[in-house]
């Protein structure tokens, strides 16, 4: 059935008339005679009783005008949904990024919130190696990584830098040194994240090279748990500052760097160099391009 003809149909029901319905869609009544009759035609029964006046309604008239009013808002409904989208009142960006890039990636969340508060950001916790396919194949609109990009298609830009720095807690014996050696590090009790990460095989390829092994006495499944248990003095932790800015500032944690092993990184959001986006995605590029040009950053780096 067309929906247009459906319209046609409920506007004379409810009007009791198909003149008024004819001046109410600014039509002639000839041509809202024919879209009724041709609904019956397709249907096989008569809707309207043409004996009667006030444009009584058949069994089968009853019938199809609890369904047609049913549909008519359905497709209002459906029609609002998609002008929502465009004017973000509603929507979702999916990101991929692993724990200690969340911290990065949080100031330009804050922005694109801020401008856009109906549209849902949904950060999943996903393997570095993992999200470069993962935006690729469309189950991301983007990722966050601290490496360009291997695979073709994507496109990156700069959303911030960080660097990797020896977390301790603040009477530690070394917490007044501006750095340590790496031998220094390696003689102390570390904590680490369980999880295999291409900084964490970097630090320990550093280390071999030097022929010095991290002592790793404990190892921990979350930042913020391996941030506590150095809070704790149960160890001390190489994690990126970023992850800490806050501890640092409240003087619960303090940070030295360790010699050879800062890896200043360059944080990216990548996304697919196609330009079909949803307006929610649109408007989230746009507003980490600002946030990148605030910061004074590289421009857009492209495969």
């Amino acid at each position: 059935m067309d929906l247009a003809e459906l319209q046609v149909f409920v506007t004379v029901a409810r009007e009791r008339s198909f003149s008024k319905a004819a001046t109410r869609l600014h039509r002639t009544q000839p041509a809202v005679s024919q879209a009724v009759r041709r609904l019956e035609d397709e249907l096989g029964e008569k809707l309207f009783d043409r004996t009667a006046k006030d444009g009584k309604l058949t069994e089968a008239g009853r019938v199809l005008f609890d369904y047609a009013e049913r549909l008519m808002r359905l497709s209002e409904e459906a029609e609002g949904a998609v002008r929502d989208l465009r004017d973000l009142r509603r929507g979702r960006v999916m990101i991929g990024a692993n724990e200690a890039a969340v911290h990065v990636l949080l100031p330009v969340v804050a922005r694109f919130h801020e401008q856009h508060p109906h549209v849902l950001i949904d950060v999943r916790r996903v393997p570095s190696r993992q999200i470069g396919v993962a935006v690729l194949e469309r189950s991301l609109d983007f990722g966050v990584l601290s490496f360009p990009p291997a695979e073709a298609d994507l496109e990156s830009i700069s959303i911030g830098e960080d660097e990797l720095v020896m977390l301790m807690h603040p009477r530690h014996e070394l917490a007044s040194r501006a750095q340590v050696t790496m031998a220094e590090f390696a003689h102390e009790t570390v904590i680490a994240h369980n999880e295999a990460s291409p900084a964490r095989e970097r630090v320990l390829r550093l280390f071999e090279q030097k022929h010095e092994a991290i002592n790793i006495q404990i190892a921990l499944p979350s930042l913020d748990g391996i941030k506590r248990a150095v809070e704790m003095n149960l160890g001390v932790a190489l994690l990126p500052r970023r992850c800490a800015l806050a501890e640092l500032s409240r003087g619960t944690l303090a940070a030295v760097h360790v010699a050879q092993v800062r890896l200043p990184r360059h944080l990216r959001l990548i996304y697919r160099a196609a330009n079909q986006r949803s307006h929610a995605c649109s408007a989230f590029l746009e507003v980490a391009r600002a946030y990148r040009d605030s910061l004074d950053l590289s421009p857009a780096t492209s495969r």
